[in-house]
Formats: structure tokens, sequence, C-alpha cells
């Protein structure tokens, strides 16, 4: 199992193209991936490229390929290889032993990085997770020795092997960790429930990586939340309360950001995080406009939206960074709210006054409040909203029926009223 990288060392990039993938522009990729080294602060020593259909089992790359690393890590005098794609552990070992230096894959870089900008407990707990999580897939038998559980005299052994040992500590670990953020989960529901009971609809801010979202997050609410040009400036998400006006007081989540091929174990570790999106009522989705990449960004972000359960959740397609393309502000939308964008900058304030504006309109539009009335055999269907934080106020007639007073987002009353099989005008004013 080889170290995480540390800042400064002489490394040995490796960025294959891969014909058979739907990744962007392989210069665009290989742009990304320098920044993200770039943010770990080593220094490139070497940069090899290639190109295949398919990865090979052994090393990844073919064979010819792999001597080419292995020749350009020793004249760099490059202690670390850094591949732009993930590894199998086998291909992992298989790297490091035939270049003498070590390895790490796209996932072992960003869980690098991640782990260098984790500020808060509940940040540190789940960059721990994921890494172990990624660990627990890299133990290799380093301890064959000790593997003498036969009887007979002198062939007696520990009772596990070491590498059993490793896996039960991990294991045992992980479980801990689970539980702590399951508490996390818990608080972050309890505060969501409380804005619904006080009518405080979320907007989350989603985006590709160093698009703008900590800078315009600052520019609504002045949080001084750290901003810098690089990918994964912040990590921990950061919550904020907003007036807008005709639509009241909302709450600002700034969230962690989006990249391609973002590793399975870090969604799944950040699941606590990702919630206060899958669980907003309205998403404003930053985009850098001048980047030529923008729509394939767009893709992926919606690609992780989806994946989190968040893909219904109403969007404004926030265009960014237009006074570096001369640009002026503007918004537009259709009648039915279902297409809103704004084109604005972060940096310089101009066109905030129309996103504010524009959030006021979609969210007004796309939360509903009034009257719902239940019989007295619908306990399940009460019981969803009251788990649901819905519930503003109940009154329960002389037949046991409940007339129940709710706001909520659109889309979840859609999604509630056709799992309980309402009918389309149930909600009374």
């Amino acid at each position: 199992m080889t170290e995480r990288s540390r800042g400064g060392e002489r490394v040995a990039l490796v960025h294959v193209d891969l014909k058979d993938s739907n990744a962007g522009a392989n210069g665009q990729d290989l742009r990304e991936f320098q920044e993200l080294v770039d943010s770990t602060g080593a220094t490139t020593a070497a940069v090899v490229t290639g190109a295949r259909k398919a990865p090979d089992p052994k090393y990844f790359v073919g064979s010819g390929k792999a001597e080419e690393i292995r020749d350009r890590v020793e004249a760099a005098h490059a202690q670390l290889a850094i591949f732009d794609h993930a590894l199998s552990p086998s291909q992992e070992r298989n790297l490091e032993k035939l270049c003498q230096c070590r390895v790490l894959d796209r996932t072992g870089l960003i869980l690098d990085i991640f782990a260098r900008r984790a500020r808060s407990f509940e940040g540190k707990l789940q960059v721990e997770l994921a890494q172990l999580q990624h660990m627990s897939t890299r133990l290799v038998r380093g301890w064959s020795h000790l593997e003498r559980q036969r009887g007979g005299i002198g062939l007696r052994g520990p009772g596990e092997t070491q590498l059993e040992t490793d896996r039960r500590l991990i294991g045992g670990r992980i479980k801990q960790i689970h539980k702590r953020l399951d508490k996390v989960r818990t608080r972050r529901s309890q505060g969501r429930r409380a804005r619904r009971k006080a009518e405080v609809p979320t907007v989350s801010l989603v985006g590709y990586t160093n698009a703008g979202k900590s800078t315009l997050f600052n520019r609504l609410t002045e949080a001084g939340v750290y901003t810098a040009d690089q990918l994964f400036a912040t990590l921990d998400p950061t919550l904020r309360r907003v007036d807008l006006g005709p639509a009241g007081h909302v709450v600002l989540a700034d969230t962690v950001g989006f990249i391609r091929q973002l590793p399975h174990d870090l969604i799944d570790a950040f699941h606590a995080t990702l919630q206060e999106t899958r669980e907003a009522d309205l998403l404003v989705h930053v985009i850098d406009a001048g980047d030529d990449q923008r729509e394939f960004h767009i893709e992926q972000v919606n690609g992780v939206l989806a994946e989190i359960g968040a893909e219904w959740v109403p969007q404004i397609l926030v265009y960014n960074k237009i006074d570096l393309l001369g640009m002026t502000p503007r918004m537009e939308h259709d009648p039915a709210r279902r297409m809103m964008r704004v084109w604005l900058s972060a940096a310089t304030g101009a066109g905030v006054d129309l996103l504010r504006e524009i959030l006021t309109e979609a969210l007004q539009y796309d939360t509903v409040h009034g009257w719902l009335d239940l019989p007295p055999d619908a306990g399940r269907a009460r019981s969803r909203l009251f788990a649901l934080g819905a519930v503003l106020q109940e009154r329960i007639d002389d037949r046991g029926a409940s007339h129940l007073q709710v706001r909520m987002p659109r889309r979840e009353f859609e999604a509630f009223s056709r799992r309980e099989g309402l009918p389309e005008h149930a909600l009374r004013a």
C-alpha cells in the first residue's frame, strides 16, 4: 500500500486517450489533469501521453508504453507516477514493480486533494471514509510468512493473517465513521424539517469545480468563504440565510464542486453533504461561460446529480465569468419556467440582481401552499407529510379526517400525489 503524495515531489504524469470513452477533448482532459496535480504542490517532471482502444489488463497501457513510462520516470528522477485513470489494484502493483516507484491513480489523486482541503469535522470524516473504502481494495498479501495455520509442531500460526487483520481493522473503522456520519445526516435532516416548518426554502449551488460557485455564494451572502483559481478550492458545505425580498428568506448552500470521473467512493462518502443538494427546493447550476468544454461539463454535473437522485430538482443555469468575455448581463426563461438562464459575473457583481429576480420568480412558482384533506384511513400519507416537514398545521374533524395545511416544493408534492393516488386538484387554497 503506497502513502498518499506529499507536496513538492517530482512526479511523472500519464494520460491515455481511450478511443471508446465518452470523455471530452483529449487536450482539455490533460489540462484538467495537470491542474489537479498542481493542486497538490507537486512538480511535474515528465508527461507521457498515448492512445488506446481499451485498457490493458496488466499495465492499463501496453507493455511498450509501460516501458516508456519506466524510462521517463528514471530519466526525470520522478518519485511518483500518476495516472489520469482508475487503475485496478493489480495494475497499480504491476506498474510499481516495473517502474520502481510509487504509482497513484486518478482516484487516489483526488482523495489526496480532498484530504488536504477538508477543514470541518464532517468533511474530514467523509474524506477518511472514502480513503478507507479505496484502501480496502488495495491490501496486498505482504505478510504471507505468517500464514501458517496448519496443525503440527512449529506450524501453528497467529490465528489470522496480517491481511485479515488489516481488513478487520479497516472494516471496523468504516463502520465507526458510518455511525458518526449517520448522526450528521440526522442533524441535517432535522435542520431541513425545521426550515420547512418555518417556510424557508433551500437553494443549492452546484457546478463543475472552479466554475465560481463560492465566489457567487460570497457575492449573494457576504459569507467570506475561501475562493481560489484552483480545483476543489472548498470542500466543506456552507449554509447562509439570504433575503430575497418578495420571496422572503432562503437558505443558500455552497457544496463541493463536481468533476469528470468523480470517484464513486467520494460520492458515497459525501452522501450527507450531497443530501443538501438532493433535498433542495431549487438548484443554481453555475457554469464557466468562457470554458470551451462547458457543454461537456454540464453533462458531467447532470450525471452526478442523477447518481445522487437530484435530477428532478428544478435548475437555474448561471453562466458566470462574463466579465472575461466582454458580455453584458441578461436573463431568459420560457412562460412555464422550464428553462431559466442568467448571464452574470460573480467577481464584479454584474447581473447578480438579475439572479435575485429570477430566484424570486422560480421559488414563488415552484412551491405549493394550501390545505389537503385526508380520510381517517390515510395514516401513511399523513405520516409521510409530517416526515417531510411539510405540515404547517393540522385540524381533525369529528369523523377523524385530517385537514393539513402544507407547504412544500411542487416537485415533491407531485411525486407525493402520484405515490398516494391523490386527485389532480387535491390541494385547496
